[in-house]
């Protein structure tokens, strides 16, 4: 097969790659107790508490999805959910201690683990080169 590999093009070595990390990523979180919705919820958490409906919209999900992402959250104890003090229609979602080491971990396992990204030789360029696709093709 690595034969192979070396004559495919482009674009399926880019959809192969990245079904490849996200199925190894994700088997990651689930031992972290988190799914890739909760890592993306947590990333954005971790500037500060938001309402449910900015979480959603930073998420770019439904209110319902986002909805359950928090209860996950909430459940497995890395993030908590309170009625805001100023005005109590209004929940507001923070991330947890546990949250905040576990966004931790997993940023630490996706940039060094020679299971994820840590197999490119020069994960920061990798991930600008990424940015600039998808930035110049949405």
């Amino acid at each position: 097969m690595q034969d192979d590999v070396e004559t495919w093009p482009t674009g399926r070595l880019l959809s192969v790659a990245a079904r490849m990390v996200e199925g190894r990523f994700d088997r990651f979180l689930a031992g972290l107790g988190l799914t890739h919705a909760g890592l993306i919820a947590l990333h954005h958490l971790a500037g500060g508490p938001l309402s449910q409906r900015e979480l959603a919209q930073l998420c770019r999900v439904t209110d319902q999805t986002i909805s359950r992402t928090i209860e996950r959250l909430v459940r497995t104890g890395h993030a908590g959910r309170a009625a805001d003090d100023r005005d109590r229609r209004r929940t507001v979602v923070t991330i947890t201690e546990a949250g905040t080491r576990a966004l931790a971990t997993a940023r630490h396992e996706e940039q060094q683990s020679e299971q994820l990204l840590g197999a490119v030789e020069d994960y920061h360029h990798f991930r600008r080169q990424l940015i600039t696709l998808i930035s110049r093709t949405s």
